[in-house]
């Protein structure tokens, strides 16, 4: 952490509906939370209102850490900037014809229009050929008037996309300069410097969307910044990548495109930790908030990594990113009845503005959340977030009689009950995804649900997936900013080698990694940050020749005092056969296997604050500090409420009950048992279990 008399570290993560903050007090171990509405379209009024509901004097700030939805919503909602491409001849339309693939699988049409209009995508004479031979040198004076025609059309970003330019970068960065030396401003994005590995479309879309979130990104940190300063702020700012580790905001202005996922990342960090100190490092999260549920798997007390994803349809971005499966099925999700008399939930969603119909801001379809307060499962009078002070629970009952009841011919009450039932069957299908379909036998795992509503939905899980128990933390509507203070920081890398194991060169292989390796420690020692330990890891993409498809191969290889050592081709070959067997298991024999990529992480270990900071202090037994009618199934109960956050640790408690506290109410339903661990966790399990 960073030293003088700058005490505490800030998360905030910005979600759709609620900004979320957590503060922790290095001083003495304490944290403070808050949770106030996220503000469009400039995101920045609820980031700075959050923070100053805690922290009074921004001076006693060390580090803000920051989870956002910037880059993503940009994409999502295609508000990016205008943006141009200089490109190899006969390269013009490499991002509208991607990988010859349709929105719709069995569709037989499909439109799609590429976020960089083809009218700004201009070609330049040069070509290097694969083997990194310069076969045409690149026309200068080309390229200058290509970048001139651009800015006259009005683009605020340029990207640089040339043929190879993973195999030699000459000609591209030859053209980058000659670029940046008349651009009017740093928004130019070049694919050697983004992405210097092969496949023409992923470096095309990954660099050219680097580019199109330049403006918007950048803009917006550069907002947060200028106000934090003002503030009188003056510790270090960080932005988390969608790896889950954090980055400096000069490289987020830089590489935008990492930020994508970002605060959903921050709380799959969160989660991990927390689990795994409560003795459960194999867990699936389910973050649930206002407008999505995302849902990822940690198996021993490791993220899942994927080296790509797609943002939406044909924007697809490769850098490494923890795997988060995303549906419509938030606190906010609109439910609706189709033209056969289905029963749908999302994805559309009310939001943060106007909000779910009890919010009573103008909104007149029925939500998630509107099912949970006419079932009495949300306390009208005491909404979480800071937003009002009650909620409509009559408007609420309207629109789900209206909506949902009449077209199905079911009274209030069951048309809620309809509403959770469709909402957890559409969840308990995401953790399916995650953890079934892809090996993974879920009663091995835990359910920590996070976000403003996840909790409510813990026992659904229970029941619908078979896992075993679920794990509410302490502060669930704020894990993700929470994931933002307890991240590493991260360089990541990648290079093509391109070369059979059997000719391979290991000096090259190794030169690459020591420049891997020089650049993380540089980028750390920039942060100006206490790290406890600095590590360098490395992985290899290979596959037998022939294959297009291939497997991570993690390597075992020292670094002592900044040095590399080189890897062995024996080593290579042995690392390889083991991740081949795993993945498929079976090598195929007398198989000639190939390197197509090195990927390296130069991670910066932050201290970790002790979880137990955040345990409940009470010693005295719990009791209900109020009991209300709350329907489950068929009736209605008289059901104990609690103050969650006063329940002393070892408390068990029996559904059904609820748990409330600022950012989130907890659901224990009946047949489940809640129990507060040594962390502040609470535990829920089944009777019997």
């Amino acid at each position: 952490m960073a030293g003088g008399p700058h005490m505490k570290m800030v998360g905030v993560d910005v979600g759709g509906t609620f900004t979320d903050v957590f503060v922790l007090d290095e001083a003495d171990g304490t944290a403070a939370v808050a949770k106030v509405p996220t503000t469009r379209p400039d995101q920045s009024g609820g980031f700075l209102d959050g923070i100053g509901q805690q922290v009074s004097d921004l001076s006693e700030i060390a580090v803000v850490v920051h989870g956002t939805t910037a880059g993503t919503n940009a994409l999502l909602e295609r508000k990016g900037a205008r943006t141009g491409v200089i490109t190899t001849q006969g390269l013009r339309d490499v991002l509208e014809m991607r990988r010859r693939d349709r929105p719709r699988t069995w569709g037989l049409r499909g439109d799609f229009e590429p976020v960089v209009d083809r009218r700004h995508r201009l070609e330049v004479p040069e070509r290097t050929l694969a083997d990194g031979t310069i076969r045409t040198q690149v026309d200068l004076d080309a390229v200058r008037a290509a970048a001139r025609e651009l800015q006259a059309a009005g683009c605020a970003a340029v990207s640089i996309l040339f043929a190879n330019a993973y195999a030699n970068p000459e000609n591209e960065a030859l053209a980058t300069q000659a670029v940046r030396a008349i651009w009017p401003n740093e928004h130019v994005s070049c694919s050697s410097e983004i992405l210097p590995e092969i496949r023409e479309f992923e470096r095309f879309s990954t660099t050219a969307l680097n580019a199109y979130l330049q403006p918007e990104v950048s803009g917006y940190l550069d907002r947060l910044e200028t106000a934090l300063k003002k503030g009188g702020f003056t510790g270090e700012f960080m932005i988390v990548q969608s790896n889950g580790g954090v980055m400096g905001v000069e490289t987020a202005c830089r590489t935008p495109v990492r930020t994508a996922l970002s605060g959903p990342a921050a709380g799959v960090i969160a989660a991990g930790y927390i689990a795994t100190t409560a003795g459960f490092p194999d867990v699936i999260t389910g973050d649930m908030g206002g407008t999505s549920f995302d849902v990822s798997l940690i198996a021993g007390g490791q993220s899942m990594l994927s080296p790509q994803t797609s943002i939406d349809f044909g924007m697809v971005v490769r850098t490494p990113m923890i795997e988060i499966t995303t549906i419509g099925a938030g606190g906010g999700s609109i439910a609706w009845v189709d033209r056969g008399g289905l029963l749908n939930i999302g994805p559309e969603s009310a939001g943060s503005n106007p909000g779910p119909v009890a919010y009573g801001l103008g909104n007149d379809r029925p939500t998630v959340t509107d099912a949970n307060v006419v079932l009495g499962r949300i306390d009208p009078d005491n909404p979480i977030g800071g937003k009002l002070e009650q909620l409509d629970v009559e408007a609420a009952r309207r629109a789900i009689d209206a909506h949902v009841g009449q077209p199905l011919d079911l009274d209030t009450e069951q048309a809620a009950e309809a509403v959770l039932r469709v909402a957890n069957s559409r969840m308990a299908g995401a953790i399916r995804l995650v953890s079934i379909e892809r090996g993974f036998d879920p009663k091995r795992f835990a359910f920590m649900p996070f976000g403003g509503g996840g909790a409510l939905h813990a026992g659904a899980m229970l029941a619908e997936v078979g896992i075993a128990r679920a794990i509410v933390p302490r502060y669930p509507g704020v894990t993700s900013a929470m994931g933002c203070v307890i991240a590493d920081m991260r360089a990541d890398f990648v290079q093509t080698i391109n070369a059979l194991v059997d000719g391979l060169d290991t000096g090259v292989l190794t030169a690459f990694m020591q420049v891997h390796v020089d650049d993380g420690m540089a980028t750390l020692e920039a942060a100006n940050t206490t790290f406890e330990a600095r590590v360098a890891s490395f992985e290899l993409d290979m596959a037998y020749i022939g294959q297009t498809h291939t497997v991570a191969v993690p390597l075992e290889v020292t670094v002592a005092n900044g040095a590399v050592t080189p890897p062995t081709k024996a080593e290579i070959e042995a690392a390889f056969d083991k991740a081949y067997a795993a993945t498929f298991g079976r090598l195929l024999k007398n198989g000639t296997r190939r390197i197509l990529n090195l990927r390296s992480a130069v991670t910066g270990t932050r201290p970790k604050f002790d979880l137990r900071t955040l345990a409940p202090t009470e010693t005295q037994a719990a009791n209900p500090k109020a009991t209300r009618k709350v329907h489950f199934g068929d009736t209605w109960h008289d059901t104990a409420i609690y103050d969650r956050l006063a329940l002393p640790i070892g408390t068990e408690i029996n559904g059904p009950a609820i748990l409330e506290q600022p950012d989130t109410t907890v659901l224990i339903e009946p047949g489940l048992t809640g129990r507060v661990d040594d962390y502040g966790n609470t535990v829920i399990t089944k009777d019997s279990a």
